[in-house]
């Protein structure tokens, strides 16, 4: 066994690499940049963190929250590798401590915040390091063109450039389109990068949209179906937040919340709470989740909409990071789209009036809409949008695996793009579908009556509809291609060529209609290993889990892995030997914990057989 395969068993319990890792690691052992695109769970860690081990000197990862930094730090500290972090939360004591381990090269990594690169001790710390690899953590943080821009990205090129050698660089991201992954190679200054990107899939998620009236009464079902699931539930505002919160303790479930409008001391309680297994559920806006590295969430719940797709598949990213079947529900209503849209045009830096931007933001919104509005399959819709190849119908989603029939709405398609047409005829800037809806339902409002609609021919040619439904075919006709959406931030209907065929050619529109309303087959819990099959080894060892992390002060997961719990109740190891051979026992676990654990497996043998 080569010396980088003994150090990936030592070390993380594994016998061979994940797809992609390999390459990335033996780029960067022969001093050559890299970008990594891998999704959540697909081990971007180790592409640096074994490559550190290998190399002389010492590795610097940019990385840009306190959390992840820390989490990263304690779980290295638990499979035996010498790391230290340098942040705010240190004192001057600490930060002394750690200048003095580094200096004396008791570390092999540095997690350092891209704010604290300019910082005149820092600068002065590493001219006289020996610096083998940057790794870049989050890379596409320094791109505009992403949702998490964070402009201290931006100085991770002049810090390169100060150095007496340039150190090799390594860029690590989860999501990333084409534009952005073009910026992290040029404001990074990549030198001729090997360049690996192992898809955005995540098999193990089952994507789910569910158009709900009532999304409290939704989710308390859906939690009630999983009361010993940890998860996410994310929404847009504060607001929200503290009153999903608010009615999840009001029902007797353990959770938590999460905002930038919290105390630090009250936010950092609850984020530990969360990570500890204390609270099963958080209820938080995007503040919260990149630096978390739990790997026992096993659903993501947005109880509002995002504003695009990469935030969306990031945070649903959190869910099933152990490999486990994980549920992604994203609870949709047309509100959310104003709501959107609001923070959007009031953040801060489209108030700073960069109408490209603006453009940019909304189109993104756009196919976010999109997705929640799709009858096609939802990982298609995903893949599409990162420009990943696909085979079109994945059969483990909410769209394909749900229950659906084919309706044919070719009157009503015919309806809805005459009433378009008549439109375009007579005002040539349009009007938006709320407009078309009010047309068609026969509505005498008075924008109805001052622009004259009452008087066109279709005017109440729907009226047996209610607005839900007419504005479901809207957006299946414009996904079919036989409308199409303009403008920014008051965006109308357009129609396209392809209309005339269904108006003038006989063509007929079938529209996919759930059988049941959606929020009537809320999600089934995620399989889990038969507690019947293992005779409840596995509930007796996540049991001795949690009592030894509480002992240790240390999350959970980070003893052992749902994953690696779950196979170790499948394959009962009685020996050092046969502890080893579990997925992610490495020696240094196995030396801390395998007495305990095969105490645990005996004793479970020896009651079945009694």
């Amino acid at each position: 066994m080569d010396a980088k395969r003994t150090l990936l068993k030592q070390y993380y319990g594994h016998s061979d690499f994940r797809p992609g890792q390999e390459p990335l690691v033996d780029a960067l052992l022969n001093h050559r940049d890299v970008i990594g695109v891998m999704p959540t769970g697909a081990g971007k860690s180790i592409c640096y963190q074994l490559p550190a081990l290998l190399l002389p000197g010492l590795t610097l990862v940019i990385s840009p929250l306190i959390s992840l930094m820390k989490d990263q730090v304690t779980a290295l500290a638990q499979a035996g590798v010498p790391a230290a972090f340098l942040n705010s939360s240190l004192d001057a004591e600490e930060y002394r401590d750690v200048y003095r381990r580094i200096r004396r090269g008791a570390c092999k990594l540095l997690y350092i915040a891209p704010e604290r690169l300019q910082a005149e001790g820092f600068r002065r710390l590493v001219e006289d390091l020996p610096i083998s690899l940057v790794a870049v953590d989050e890379a596409h943080c320094v791109s505009q063109w992403g949702q998490d821009f964070r402009p201290s990205y931006l100085e991770i090129a002049g810090l390169l450039r100060s150095l007496p050698e340039r150190p090799t660089v390594g860029a690590f991201t989860a999501t990333a389109t084409a534009a952005v992954r073009q910026d992290i190679e040029t404001l990074l200054e990549l030198q001729n990068p090997l360049r690996i990107t192992t898809g955005f899939d995540r098999p193990n998620l089952f994507f789910e949209v569910v158009h709900s009236k009532d999304k409290d009464l939704w989710l308390s079902r859906f939690l009630a179906e999983r009361p010993a699931q940890s998860g996410i539930v994310y929404c847009s505002t504060r607001k929200t937040v503290d009153s999903v919160y608010a009615s999840l303790l009001a029902q007797g479930i353990p959770a938590a919340r999460y905002h930038a409008g919290l105390e630090d001391g009250e936010r950092r309680q609850n984020q530990e709470g969360f990570v500890f297994d204390q609270a099963r559920v958080m209820v938080a806006t995007n503040a919260f989740g990149m630096g978390i590295d739990k790997s026992n969430v096993g659903f993501v719940v947005h109880y509002n909409m995002p504003k695009d797709l990469e935030s969306y598949y990031q945070e649903a990213g959190r869910a099933g990071r152990d490999g486990g079947p994980a549920r992604c529900v994203l609870l949709y209503a047309p509100g959310d789209v104003r709501t959107a849209k609001f923070l959007i045009t009031n953040s801060q830096e489209n108030q700073e009036g960069d109408p490209q931007r603006l453009e940019r933001d909304l189109e993104r919104l756009n196919r976010m809409i999109a997705y929640c509005k799709t009858g096609r399959c939802l990982r298609a819709e995903i893949l599409d949008y990162f420009g990943e190849i696909h085979g079109g119908s994945c059969g483990n989603c909410g769209n394909c695996a749900g229950d659906f029939t084919d309706r044919d709405i070719t009157v009503e398609a015919q309806k809805i793009l005459s009433a378009v047409a008549r439109v375009e005829k007579r005002y040539v800037y349009g009007l938006g579908a709320a407009t078309i809806i009010k047309l068609l339902r026969g509505s005498r409002d008075k924008r109805v009556l001052q622009l004259g609609l009452d008087q066109f021919p279709t005017h109440g040619a729907l009226k047996a509809l209610d607005r839900d439904r007419i504005q479901q075919y809207i957006d299946a006709l414009t996904e079919e291609g036989y409308l199409v959406t303009e403008g920014g931030e008051y965006p109308v209907l357009r129609l396209t060529a392809q209309a005339g065929d269904v108006l003038f050619r006989g063509k007929k529109v079938l529209f996919r209609d759930r059988v049941r309303p959606a929020e009537e087959t809320a999600a089934p819990a995620a399989p889990a290993v038969s507690q019947t099959a293992d005779g409840g080894l596995l509930a007796a060892l996540k049991s001795l889990r949690f009592r030894l992390a509480q002992e240790a002060g240390i999350p959970a997961y980070m003893v052992f892995s749902n994953a690696t719990l779950t196979e170790m109740a499948a394959l009962r190891p009685l020996t050092m030997e046969e502890f080893l051979q579990v997925p992610g026992v490495g020696k240094v676990k196995a030396e801390r914990y395998s007495r305990v654990f095969l105490q645990a497996i005996q004793d479970w043998r020896a009651g079945v057989s009694g």
